[in-house]
């Protein structure tokens, strides 16, 4: 690193958009940040993420005068290389459901969930790596027979970063590699096994390296050093400084709840992920499919900002007067829901309004993610705190729900792109030796009267359309 060299570049390469800050080393100072968005849905040509990417870079006003860069991405999405590194078919995302049935067929050959979550940390569903491999080789058996290796967005994207054409080269963290149902996080080591049944082929296949959260992955061909990078749950508790005890609620295009443990999980029932993180820890996680569109669902139904839709909903009472909705309109992940579909239930003349329908959204929506933190207590995840990040986070109705539903304080950081930031915070990590504690800015803090009576409701409606 030069003697001036004062600037580190996070990249958060999302479902829906890539964003890049430029941050100052010491200070965290923000210097200059972009976006470029990606296209829709759950199956994407990775070079549409190079090109987002590579604008973003260019609107930014370039990479050549940073220190470190470190790449963040969305988790479990399979990008298929062959032999020479070009990818075989379009990328199937996170939130592509096809793969349910090969997810139940590799958790059967592995010889049940509670073995599966031994092996791995977690059961697998759809939207698991391995589950993907397998649909491919189940579906499109002359594209599985071209797979050289497998790479994860972050990975990719990275490696593309560096001009490697060598598919030996690829690279990843833990923290990503445990989202992929072929790595024990435990262990830090790939379970080839798995990806062999996945594949239904033991033939050799590149697994990439695992990079340690603090080492560098690779220079860019001008020598700039990128970082080991992790998927954007791992990176996201890195951006808002989470420690042991605490847990993130990220409301974004899906729901998550994961916390920072010194301590590995493995739930058979598959309601707990087992993850690792972007420190030497572990991220036990539980995501939800149905999030902030849920949001943009009811505020194209009431024709209303989302401002505004958090001033009706605060309008009404604790359970919308009897209104309830279970906001499965995009399958569910957890439960384990994925040709599931959205129920509203309790409908009267007196509750047909805007504001009782406001709060049954947002109501609906945030009984999924505090399911997602108790299913993290029941397997005996400490909770000392909860963050609520994400874009819906900046509505009052959200946060002031959220207390009241979760029955504590909730903490809400100054809006921000964690998952940028904590990539940025990783390269710098990787230069100083240090993880920088930058600042910022104020943590708001809202403690509302609990409505426990709101989740006993959901509950109920959640149990009742087990099968549908």
């Amino acid at each position: 690193m030069s003697e001036g060299a004062r600037l580190v570049a996070g990249i958060d390469s999302s479902t829906q958009s890539v964003k890049v800050v430029i941050r100052d080393l010491v200070t965290g100072e923000l210097i200059r940040i972009s976006r470029a968005p990606h296209p829709d849905g759950s199956e994407v040509n990775p070079m549409a993420w190079w090109s987002a990417l590579e604008k973003a870079i260019a609107d930014v006003g370039g990479l050549e005068d940073v220190s470190a860069i470190s790449i963040c991405a969305q988790q479990h999405g399979m990008v298929a290389l062959d032999k020479n590194g070009d990818v075989i078919r379009p990328a199937l995302l996170w939130n592509d459901t096809r793969s349910a049935k090969s997810a139940e067929d590799l958790n059967s050959e592995v010889g049940g969930a509670a073995q599966m979550a031994s092996a791995v940390g977690s059961v697998l569903v759809a939207s698991f790596t391995a589950s993907k491999v397998r649909w491919v080789a189940d579906n499109e058996p002359q594209a599985a027979s071209q797979i050289a290796a497998v790479a994860l967005p972050h990975d990719w994207l990275m490696w593309k970063l560096s001009g490697s054409k060598d598919i030996k080269d690829l690279a990843t963290d833990r923290g990503d590699a445990s989202g992929t149902g072929y790595f024990d996080p435990k262990s830090g080591e790939y379970r080839r096994d798995i990806f062999a049944k996945a594949l239904k082929s033991d033939r050799e296949i590149v697994f990439p390296r695992i990079v340690a959260p603090h080492e560098i992955a690779f220079h860019t061909q001008s020598g700039i050093p990128i970082a080991a990078g992790t998927g954007d749950n791992a990176a996201a508790a890195l951006g808002v400084g989470a420690q042991p005890g605490d847990v993130v609620v990220s409301i974004g295009t899906s729901g998550t709840a994961f916390a920072v443990s010194k301590i590995a999980t493995n739930d058979p029932s598959g309601e707990v992920a087992g993850f690792a993180d972007a420190t030497g820890n572990f991220l036990p996680l539980v995501c939800t499919l149905n999030a902030a569109r849920i949001l943009d669902a009811a505020t194209e139904l009431l024709n209303v900002t989302h401002d505004q839709l958090g001033e009706l909903a605060l309008a009404s009472s604790p359970g919308a007067n009897g209104l309830n909705l279970l906001p499965y309109f995009e399958g569910e992940r957890t439960p384990n829901r994925p040709d599931a579909t959205g129920v509203l239930s309790g409908l009267n003349i007196a509750n047909s309004n805007k504001e009782d329908f406001a709060r049954a959204y947002i109501e609906g929506m945030l009984c999924g993610l505090a399911d997602a933190v108790n299913s993290l207590e029941k397997l005996g995840v400490e909770v000392k705190r909860i963050l609520l990040v994400g874009g819906a986070a900046k509505n009052k109705a959200v946060g002031e729900i959220a207390s009241a539903l979760f029955g504590r304080t909730v903490l809400i950081p100054m809006p921000g792109e964690y998952v940028a930031d904590g990539a940025a915070k990783q390269a710098a990590w990787a230069i100083t030796g240090e993880m920088p504690k930058w600042n910022f800015g104020k943590v708001e803090e809202i403690n509302a009267t609990p409505t426990p009576e709101v989740l006993v409701n959901y509950r109920k409606l959640r149990d009742q359309t087990k099968g549908w």
